[in-house]
């Protein structure tokens, strides 16, 4: 079977009459829950070199939400755990196979809240042995799982109980599951489909854009498209307040090191040995403070929606006009 699809690239938003005289009468917080409010629909993502405890301090301030990833010892993700600050978005990420069942336990003796079950492919029979675990023994964390590419696995994944799914497969900047595996699926295509099953059969999960985002334009399409949220990890990355340490070039300019987390550095440093490669290893340049950039970040995205004369990210996704632009534009 064929078929053919879509990328950022591909798309734009058109234009449209606009009586916003403010980008402060836009607003662009999301609910994951009735009682769980985000201020900037932006997710850091539960990357080694992205997100630790700080990061997780500095985005709630700034309106978002940090998940502490897996890729530590469990008395190690769990102290970090302890060092966030606000009780109710207290948010780290587990696998579904080795300890995550000892680990899970820990996290939520350390106050626990959201949970994000993460894995590379996430339409799979140990995702769903996974969050019946969770469903069964710690009924009141809040889950996110995936990643998902098709309306089937959203709705899959959905009737299995997660509350948010990730979607898309292989399109992190290093991410290179497409190379090694062949498969995947472009960020907006997925969350075009993943909203047409969401609709159609009326699934509750939010919808998290994961992969590929490039920009502030690709943030605004992605909620244009129906996503709720978006995870960042490359244009969080290179920030102060990720994990590592500031490295020097020799002609005196400034960078971090930047892994995706199937590569080969990155399963070595957390157990010693690597299998399946489908990620790899980077640097990218030192960007100053995660406020500077978030504030840069969601100036544009209310940009974004003054565009299409909209003041909510529903409003946008009631009203975005998509066109696909040709190589030509």
């Amino acid at each position: 079977m064929k078929k053919k699809v879509k990328s950022f690239d591909d798309w734009l938003l058109v234009p449209q009459y606009s009586d916003i005289k403010s980008r402060k009468e836009i607003d662009i917080s999301s609910n994951l829950s009735n009682d769980i409010k985000l201020n900037i629909p932006i997710i850091s993502s539960p990357m080694s070199t992205v997100t630790e405890a700080t990061m997780c301090n500095s985005i709630r301030k700034l309106g978002g939400l940090g998940i502490i990833h897996r890729y530590n010892s469990i008395n190690f993700q769990t102290k970090l755990l302890s060092y966030t600050s606000e009780e109710k978005y207290k948010s780290a990420a587990i696998g579904v196979t080795g300890d995550y069942e000892e680990r899970l336990a820990s996290l939520v003796e350390a106050g626990l809240k959201i949970l994000c079950i993460d894995i590379a492919h996430g339409d799979h029979i140990l995702m769903k042995d996974c969050i019946k675990h969770v469903k069964e023994n710690f009924s009141h964390l809040y889950i996110i799982a995936g990643n998902v590419s098709t309306g089937e696995g959203f709705q899959r994944l959905t009737d299995w109980g997660a509350n948010a799914i990730r979607v898309s497969v292989g399109s992190g900047s290093i991410c290179t599951t497409r190379i090694q595996t062949g498969h995947g699926i472009p960020t907006i295509e997925a969350v075009f489909e993943c909203k047409n099953f969401k609709s159609k059969y009326g699934l509750d999960s939010k919808i998290i854009a994961d992969g590929g985002i490039k920009n502030s334009g690709d943030i605004v399409k992605s909620l244009a498209a129906g996503a709720d949220f978006v995870m960042l990890g490359s244009m969080l990355s290179g920030t102060k307040e990720t994990p590592g340490k500031l490295m020097y070039s020799e002609d005196g300019k400034k960078y971090k090191a930047y892994n995706g987390m199937a590569s080969k550095a990155a399963q070595k440093s957390w157990k010693g040995s690597y299998s399946s490669i489908e990620g790899v290893s980077s640097t990218v340049p030192y960007k100053g403070t995660l406020s500077k950039v978030l504030n840069e970040i969601s100036s544009n995205i209310r940009s974004g929606l003054s565009y299409s004369g909209c003041r909510s990210i529903q409003e946008l996704q009631e009203n975005a006009l998509f066109v696909e632009q040709t190589s030509f534009s």
